[in-house]
């Protein structure tokens, strides 16, 4: 079993920043991928940003030059630095862990709002 728990959501003004953070304990031995996805109201789940094993990253088109993900394989934890958020950035962003099956996180918020 995997569990990923996420931090650093909340509410923050247009063009303004926040740092995700997401914890990975338990069997979390040759991790494939993690990531971040994210699920506005009405909308499908949708990729926000991977990064591999091997450090490679994936971004979705939409926040690229924005935001920038990052791991750190000795504390199993992986972060999302989002700046110049824009209202559309609005979501639930869930953690996401890939070693075989696909894991989740419960998701936090991030509303983007003046």
């Amino acid at each position: 079993q995997v569990q990923l728990v996420e931090s650093g959501g909340g509410l923050v003004q247009p063009g303004g920043s926040l740092r995700l953070s997401c914890v990975a304990s338990g069997n979390i031995f040759s991790i494939d991928d993690m990531g971040w996805y994210r699920q506005a109201p009405g909308k499908p789940r949708e990729l926000v940003a991977l990064i591999s094993n091997g450090r490679a990253t994936n971004y979705a088109d939409s926040v690229k030059g924005r935001f920038s993900i990052s791991r750190v394989n000795g504390q199993n934890t992986v972060y999302l630095q989002m700046n110049s958020l824009k209202p559309e950035d609005t979501a639930v962003y869930y953690c996401y862990l890939r070693r075989g099956i696909s894991y989740w996180g419960q998701g936090t918020q991030v509303t983007v709002s003046s």
